[in-house]
């Protein structure tokens, strides 16, 4: 089999505008960036706003392990399948982080016969969104600090700046640093900070906003630091909201591209799913659901982190309702989760699968506490045995799931029709009765608690000292009603990574609590999640290199 950047290079890509066309999208309404990438206008969004929508559904998969579950994959080839069944249908992904990128994980653009291209401008550059997001994170870190070193008029304490700057990078280094060394005019001595661009605050924003209105009122309820008397000052405080609002203007416009099969795909926005919100943008979403009669979008990582925040926090503000969620799952990952050593997975082994399982029965569980129905797919594997797939689509039916199998990785939209099939039954046939898990009348630690012990499966929560006291004070300060962002390791239902399965008797501890004032909720930290993650032993930028022809090779 060739690999995925191989089997992208050889595509037939269509010029962007007959992708658009499928989505009765005129040229003069899109802006190009070359031949096969375009932005969507603020004329389009204008004029589609009062069509009618069509179906949103919600990919989605269970905890991630190095087997490997193939989310996006999934996603890629289900809009692919349903475009075969004759189905006006369209994806909606985030852009990739070149952090991952160029670290462990590689990027995101799918895999095998169901990948969006240009694979490598997705991973790398693309249209340039966030270098304009990292951009405008450091230009408000420079005014914040230049107002230190003009005299401080505000009476910031530079003990309680919580603005960090940000790179699109792994790089472990950056986490602590102290910035103002040198001469007087060198600026005020202080420590500071690096997250990584996709765990920026202005990520989330772009992510949430409605249009360039919204974007400018979010970005400038931002709280950057607080006074020595413990007063928030805002980036309108320190007049930063104008010029970053203009280096975003253009990256807030979601971006079109294609898939393998030439079937529409919206790409936009990136926050991780971990330490951030991980949905693509309420624009891309909105937009797409105006345009398509089916939406295929997706949440980061597994359904406790992305799906949670896509239902609390995403529709909860867009006010978006979804219809069906895909659940991903791989016989290989199943085993995993039953403690199978990776080398081992590819042995029948129905002990372990039997053992392994309750990670997808707690998914499950978890997606039917917001009411809506549910398909579980396995991405299937030559060395799946009859015995294994019978005994899984068993245990999805007794609990309430349709059940498929999917091939899109070797086949494309072919090997999705089975999948799309289950979904297009599901829609015409099960009600969404979508309601988010907890209210926001509920204080903030009965919030945590709640996705602690509901959708971890938790005993309970605790917090650290610190941790409380920024509770308390985000409450005082009228915070108290916003939800909740948790940002928790991605491999188990827990806080501790190493803990697979469906863990039990197991308590969740809070070690740092913030707001994120202009996206609208607070940051609750939990275990010893990073915020700027760090590189492997060996980086997948040790592969990555480019021929003499000018191609680029080892990017996956």
């Amino acid at each position: 089999m060739k690999s995925d950047i191989e089997i992208a290079q050889e595509a037939r890509l269509k010029h962007i505008r007959e992708v658009a066309s499928l989505l009765d999208i005129n040229e003069d309404e899109l802006e190009f960036y070359g031949k096969y990438k375009a932005k969507l206008s603020n004329e389009l969004i204008d004029r589609v706003k009062d069509n009618k929508d069509g179906k949103l559904v919600l990919v989605t998969a269970i905890n991630p392990t190095p087997a490997g579950e193939g989310k996006t994959t999934t996603t890629v080839g289900l809009g692919q399948a349903f475009a075969k069944l004759g189905k006006k249908a369209v994806i909606a992904l985030r852009e990739p982080s070149l952090g991952p990128c160029f670290g462990i994980k590689g990027g995101a653009a799918g895999g095998g016969m169901a990948q969006v291209v240009p694979m490598e401008d997705l991973n790398l550059h693309f249209t340039g969104d966030f270098h304009a997001i990292t951009s405008a994170n450091n230009l408000l870190a420079a005014m914040l600090d230049n107002h230190l070193s003009q005299g401080n008029s505000l009476g910031i304490d530079p003990n309680q700046i919580v603005w960090k700057r940000c790179l699109d990078m792994n790089d472990r280094v950056l986490r602590n640093i102290v910035v103002g060394l040198g001469r007087k005019a060198d600026g005020v001595v202080r420590e500071d900070h690096f997250i990584i661009t996709v765990a920026s605050e202005i990520m989330a924003i772009l992510c949430l906003a409605d249009d360039l209105e919204d974007l400018k009122k979010r970005l400038g309820r931002i709280i950057v630091a607080y006074t020595y008397d413990g007063k928030p000052v805002t980036a309108d405080d320190i007049n930063a909201t104008g010029s970053m609002t203009a280096l975003l203007k253009d990256a807030l416009l979601p971006n079109l591209i294609q898939t393998l099969e030439n079937t529409p795909a919206i790409v936009h926005g990136g926050p991780f799913a971990n330490i951030a919100h991980g949905c693509n943008s309420v624009r891309a979403t909105k937009t797409a659901l105006k345009l398509a009669d089916y939406v295929i979008t997706e949440a980061g990582f597994g359904a406790d982190l992305g799906a949670e925040k896509f239902f609390d926090i995403k529709c909860r503000m867009a006010g978006l309702k979804p219809d069906a969620v895909v659940l991903v799952a791989t016989i290989r990952a199943l085993k995993y989760n039953g403690y199978v050593r990776k080398e081992d997975l590819s042995q029948p082994n129905m002990e372990a699968l039997k053992a392994g399982i309750a990670n997808l029965e707690k998914h499950i569980e978890n997606i039917q506490q917001f009411k809506v129905p549910v398909v579980v797919t396995l991405n299937q594997f030559i060395t799946d045995t009859d015995e294994e797939i019978g005994f899984v689509k068993d245990f999805c039916e007794k609990r309430g799931c349709s059940f498929a199998l999917s091939k899109v990785w070797e086949a494309g939209g072919e090997g999705g029709k089975e999948l799309a099939l289950k979904v297009l039954d599901t829609l015409e046939n099960k009600k969404s009765d979508f309601e988010p898990l907890y209210g926001l009348e509920l204080s903030l630690k009965e919030k945590m608690r709640k996705i602690a012990t509901c959708i971890y499966g938790a005993d309970d929560v605790t917090f650290d000292m610190a941790a409380s006291k920024a509770i308390e004070r985000l409450e005082e300060l009228g915070f108290g009603n916003l939800p909740v962002c948790m940002a928790k390791n991605q491999y188990s239902l827990s806080d501790d990574p190493k803990k697979l399965g469906r863990p039990q008797g197991f308590t969740v501890n809070i070690r740092e609590v913030y707001v994120s004032a202009g996206a609208g909720f607070v940051v609750a930290i939990t275990g010893t999640v990073m915020t700027m993650p760090g590189l492997p032993a060996h980086p997948a930028a040790e592969r990555i290199d480019v021929n003499e022809e000018g191609k680029i090779t080892g990017l996956f």
